[in-house]
């Protein structure tokens, strides 16, 4: 006992040594963040998701003055639908899946007031569904030139420590609570849940904060909020993990600006829906009861 509590009272000590010269400590940090222009460029990025009755969060990519919209699948799900059709060169049956357009929703604050909201349709063009797949989807906004600032994504190799303090901004509570900015920490990563990855944080969630994005205190995208167990539980698709679905599904480009991308064209023919999703259940819903959408 003595030995643990001298070791509690060094750790207590060495938190309380002032930091070496030029190094700037963490809290310090997210002060000096908060004060520049990290929070305004969050909000400018951030946009409510419509989708029927649903509502979610999203984060804006853009390229060639086209605006993308990352979003979790679960918050589009209610766009899709199925309809059988003849083939004509087969003469046998199959299956389309069709997506209607979702409303993307940027909410305009002027001296410390909300004084409207500016709604633009996006077209799906790429999912991946929230029960076997990824729970991403990946929208494109109908209306060039539509947001001017674009996300930025960390896509270095090494981790963020447990500890490091993180931002998210969604629309807690559908577009009641749109473009809110919650913290937190990183509390855990590598979370296995249905045979995928997932990291855990303290940042504040609701319903409609799926697909919002959590950022460092820089700004950099860490991963999009999906899903939780209850406040101060929330769970990240990390961007490590969207980073090899993008890369499978042909759109890496909305990622990682340095890689190459397709003509509308050639984007236009992709799949939209990943090959072999079925619908079915998922046997880890009761421990993380709610996937953090707003529906009436």
């Amino acid at each position: 006992m003595k030995t643990l509590s001298a070791a509690i009272v060094l750790a207590l000590s060495l938190s309380l040594m002032p930091a070496p010269h030029g190094v700037l400590p963490q809290a310090v940090a997210h002060e000096e963040a908060m004060k520049g222009s990290v929070p305004q460029y969050l909000q400018d990025i951030s946009v409510t998701i419509r989708a029927n009755r649903s509502e979610g969060s999203g984060v804006a990519f853009v390229r060639d003055g086209v605006t993308y919209i990352w979003t979790a699948a679960h918050v589009i799900d209610g766009l899709r639908s199925t309809r059988d059709v003849i083939d004509p060169k087969s003469g046998g049956k199959r299956t389309v899946v069709e997506f209607q357009d979702a409303k993307v929703i940027k909410t305009l604050v002027e001296d410390g007031r909300t004084v409207g909201r500016i709604e633009m349709d996006a077209e799906v063009i790429r999912y991946s569904d929230f029960i076997h797949g990824e729970d991403l989807a990946l929208l494109r906004v109908r209306k060039k030139g539509f947001i001017k600032e674009s996300a930025k994504f960390y896509l270095e190799p090494k981790l963020p420590a447990l500890g490091t303090r993180l931002f998210h901004v969604g629309s807690l509570l559908g577009s009641t609570g749109s473009n809110s900015m919650t913290t937190g920490i990183m509390s855990q990563h590598g979370r296995l849940i249905s045979k995928k990855v997932y990291d855990q944080t303290t940042v504040t969630a609701f319903p409609g904060s799926s697909g919002g994005g959590v950022y460092l205190t820089d700004g950099k995208y860490m991963g999009m909020l999906v899903r939780g167990a209850g406040e101060g539980f929330n769970l990240i698709v990390p961007v490590r993990r969207m980073r090899t679905w993008a890369e499978k599904a042909g759109v890496l480009w909305a990622i990682d600006a340095k890689v190459k991308m397709p003509t509308k064209a050639e984007l236009d023919k992709m799949p939209i829906e990943d090959i072999g999703v079925k619908p079915g259940g998922s046997k880890d819903g009761k421990n993380f009861p709610y996937l953090i959408q707003k529906g009436e």
